[in-house]
């Protein structure tokens, strides 16, 4: 029977690091790549001396080994030899059962660098392949102060189970999600067809859209298409979407991601409890209803949400009342996709008039805030809702958001009974309506509404998520990735 030899190891090794041979840098493949802006935010923690492994996750099919090799390259351009920078593909099948640190000593074995003692940056793509790599890693951040380490995976839930139970002070968590609508317009390179607004910093500042028809036409392809990379290129995988996001993406997650790290006995129940879920993102659900109409007890369902929410696939967004006064108990609450393009995946894609694309615009707007740690409710009680509700110090409303895909309520604001309603109930001023084109600003007796169409707000909070962020102090950045709770939101220059 044939063995891997150390020959096919170390020709392999080779293979996976192009640079070391000419010093010219990563493949033309991953050249051709536009970064994603997210690398200007994991690019300074890559840099910093702090003595910590980076542990870069996020949802499968997101750009996760691209951004790797972008990173490799600014190395590269700040001056770093190319032989002082080693990536391994840890889920290749030639690789099985070494451990981290046998890889370290292939690495100097072809380089001719000691990585006891010299400064190396060495990157373990898809790390999860590794069985107890959290053991592994933290070895080797032990070890080896001088090696700045930085592991990835597409296993999001294991990822973060493994590193918060066992890196802690030893490993930054950096989650990549998936794109937001600026990201999707930059990589288009459509990022022109919005105007930054004049500099007033006594108001919110919005983007201005010149050409609102076109804008919107790009925000309804984001809602169906927009949340990978890979797919807003390929017309192949949009005609046709179940096959890569559905069956590349989503059915991993919920087949062998999740099982094999939670014990999930009845895959088919998870499986149907997220095809729910997705087909009624944005929707107000209860724990009753869906014990009720699958059969499967409270409990388990709630331990199925979890999961879901580990892997990055949903978010839970919780319930207060008319007064901004959270529940004791959650026995209703909201869950929104973290990507809107998997209900189109799962279903079909919709068009702008459709009735479901206001739950969608809604979904693609809540995708940009989970992007930061900014704390979001919505308000709901008998007869009335309020969308988007942010709780500042001491739980009172700072700013809250109605999200229409409609045009009627800028000449009909008096119909906004339920927002207006929630002002008068909580003191609240700070308030924005959504429309579909419209930019305008209305007053209802002594509450003024501006109204900015939906995709415009849409690109304005992820831009301002990311650049509020890479406008940041690195302590404060990191800060941000370590954060585990609920607590204080981060103080970035974000719109309500």
């Amino acid at each position: 029977m044939l063995t891997i030899s150390e020959r096919d190891i170390l020709k392999r090794i080779r293979t996976e690091n192009p640079w070391w041979l000419h010093g010219e840098g990563i493949s033309v493949t991953h050249r051709e790549f536009i970064p994603r802006p997210y690398l200007k935010l994991f690019l300074p923690l890559l840099r910093t001396s702090v003595r910590r492994a980076i542990v870069l996750m996020g949802p499968r099919r997101v750009g996760k080994t691209v951004m790797i090799h972008h990173a490799i390259q600014a190395l590269i351009d700040d001056g770093i030899k190319p032989e002082s920078i080693c990536y391994f593909s840890v889920d290749n099948p030639i690789y099985n059962g070494l451990s981290l640190d046998k890889l370290l000593e292939y690495y100097s074995k072809i380089r001719g660098v000691n990585h006891k003692t010299e400064q190396l940056y060495v990157f373990f793509d898809e790390i999860q392949y590794l069985r107890k790599w959290e053991v592994h890693l933290k070895t080797v951040v032990d070890t080896y102060p001088n090696i700045k380490c930085v592991a990835s995976g597409s296993a999001a839930a294991a990822l973060r189970l493994k590193s918060s139970e066992s890196g802690a002070g030893r490993f930054t968590d950096f989650l990549l999600p998936p794109l937001t609508f600026y990201e999707y317009l930059h990589l288009r390179e459509k990022t022109v067809l919005l105007k930054a607004p004049p500099a007033k910093k006594e108001i919110p500042q919005y983007f201005l859209a010149e050409n609102i028809e076109q804008v919107n036409e790009l925000f309804v392809y984001y809602l169906n298409f927009g949340g990978y990379p890979e797919v807003i290129f390929s017309p192949e995988i949009q005609s046709d979407p179940s096959r890569f996001i559905k069956s590349d993406i989503i059915d991993k997650v919920l087949l062998r991601d999740l099982p094999s790290l939670y014990g999930i006995a009845d895959i088919q129940e998870l499986n149907y409890l997220f095809t729910t879920l997705a087909f009624n993102t944005a929707n107000e659900i209860s724990l009753g209803e869906l014990s009720q109409n699958s059969g499967v007890a409270k409990n388990t369902i709630k331990r199925y949400i979890d999961y879901l929410e580990a892997a990055f696939l949903i978010k839970v967004v919780h319930r207060v009342d008319r007064n901004a006064k959270r529940f004791d108990r959650a026995n209703y609450f909201k869950v929104y996709l973290t990507n809107p393009s998997m209900r189109a995946a799962l279903f079909s894609p919709l068009k702008s008039g459709d009735a479901a694309i206001t739950s969608l615009a809604e979904t693609a707007i809540y995708s940009q805030w989970f992007h930061s740690d900014t704390p979001l409710y919505y308000a709901r009680w008998h007869g009335g809702e309020v969308d988007i509700v942010h709780l500042g110090p001491k739980h009172k409303p700072s700013w809250a958001v109605e999200v229409k895909w409609s045009d009627r309520y800028c000449e009909k604001p008096r119909e906004l009974e339920s927002l207006v309603t929630f002002c008068r109930s909580t003191g609240l001023e700070d308030v924005l309506v959504t429309s579909k084109t419209q930019t305008v600003s209305c007053k209802v007796d002594e509450l003024v509404i501006p109204f900015i169409p939906s995709s415009v707000y849409c690109y304005t909070v992820g831009y301002n998520i990311i650049h509020g962020r890479i406008n940041l102090p690195l302590n404060e950045q990191l800060e941000i990735e370590n954060r585990t709770d609920e607590g204080d939101s981060a103080q970035l220059v974000l719109p309500v």
